[in-house]
């Protein structure tokens, strides 16, 4: 290689280089993916303390890397390349058999877990009102047979077991899971269990409290959209794939909704359809994240009351509960901060659920509010 070539290259990357900063100035900044459904970093504010502890420069740092020209059509021709040369994890995402995206679980914090056992073990002790645990594996469990060979992922079943030695009740959704393992029960793009798994998951939950089982036979699945795209693709940059279907199978009649999303009772429905125009299309299960969310079945009057302490899975999940229990109370600690027993007393709820998918519960530092 010539020097005068190895200059050619060196003031050609520099131009790109340059030409990259000069867009990315110009170019106004973005204040959301829609292809990743997150918020995106923008620039930060200067201090020296920010500046002393490294907290500044990381905030830049993340800047610049969430409002880089084209990152959504940079981080696709990535992952187009790293496939070709035959790589099959993509920012902790495998692509798995059958063209399905499952997300690595990794080792948790053991302080943080064992935490939040201990805040589950404080919420039983204090309650008057029975609780019960469910813990729903994901996909990198259920179908760990169809990851890439030698793909780690944390042991989830071992936990179940650890769990099953607390002296809580708990619900099954392993058994149930697995006895349909062969079926569409976890989206291939999202993270999220489907509605055929979250139908599976309510008869479990149905199971643990003695009452009778839905028939599948009962319900007209309704394609709500063939066009769904989940977490799993935005964040992987696999973005070869087919769309995802999003089906709703319960009727909205005789339910009584209300929300309290923005901190006052509003009636609302089962399914938001307006995020169907949008891309979190699995949002439309109850309107997405809300502090708490009551379902009442007028038909049933002495068919119970359940107050279940969720993460996004129980959005889809819920709607099935309604059929057999006369109250569905969903309490979301992401943005909820009243007392759990003091609520769970006022509404004279006879049971209370803590129910989170595996990865969730591992990783959530709101916990702490369960004991309350």
């Amino acid at each position: 290689m010539t020097k005068a070539y190895s200059r050619f290259i060196t003031v050609l990357f520099s131009a790109f280089l340059g030409g990259i900063l000069i867009w990315s100035l110009i170019l106004p900044d973005l204040e959301r993916s829609e292809t990743e459904n997150r918020t995106l970093s923008q620039w930060p504010d200067f201090s020296w303390e920010a500046l002393k502890d490294g907290s500044y420069t990381k905030k830049v740092e993340e800047y610049f890397a969430d409002q880089f020209p084209l990152r959504d059509k940079w981080t696709g021709l990535k992952a187009h390349s790293e496939h070709a040369i035959g790589k099959t994890e993509y920012n902790g995402i495998y692509l798995a058999d059958g063209d399905t995206l499952i997300s690595e679980v990794k080792q948790p914090d053991q302080d943080l877990l064992d935490k939040n056992l201990s805040y589950l073990d404080r919420l039983t002790a204090n309650s008057t009102i029975p609780v019960t645990l469910g813990l729903i594996p994901s996909a990198a469990e259920i179908w760990k047979d169809k990851l890439p060979s030698g793909a780690p992922s944390w042991d989830q079943e071992a936990f179940l077991d650890r769990t099953n030695n607390l002296g809580i009740p708990t619900i099954d959704f392993h058994a149930a899971l697995t006895e349909h393992a062969d079926e569409k029960i976890f989206y291939r793009t999202d993270h999220h269990w489907t509605t055929l798994g979250a139908f599976y998951g309510a008869n479990a939950v149905l199971e643990a409290f003695g009452k009778e089982p839905l028939n599948k036979e009962d319900f007209t699945p309704e394609t709500a959209s063939d066009s769904f795209y989940g977490t799993l693709y935005s964040q992987s940059g696999v973005h070869w794939m087919d769309p995802d279907t999003i089906e709703y199978w319960v009727k909205d009649e005789g339910l009584n909704i209300t929300s309290w999303r923005t901190g006052h009772p509003v009636e609302s429905a089962l399914y938001d359809r307006t995020y169907l125009e949008k891309k979190d299309k699995y949002s439309s299960f109850l309107g997405g994240n809300q502090p708490l969310c009551v379902i009442k079945n007028e038909a049933l009057k002495d068919a119970g009351k359940v107050l279940i302490v969720r993460d996004s899975y129980t959005d889809s999940l819920a709607p099935f509960l309604a059929q057999r229990f006369s109250e569905v109370h969903l309490m979301d600690f992401r943005q909820y901060r009243s007392s759990l027993k003091q609520y769970a007393e006022e509404n004279e709820v006879d049971n209370i659920v803590v129910l989170f998918s595996i990865p969730n519960f591992i990783t959530d530092r709101n916990l702490v509010f369960l004991p309350r």
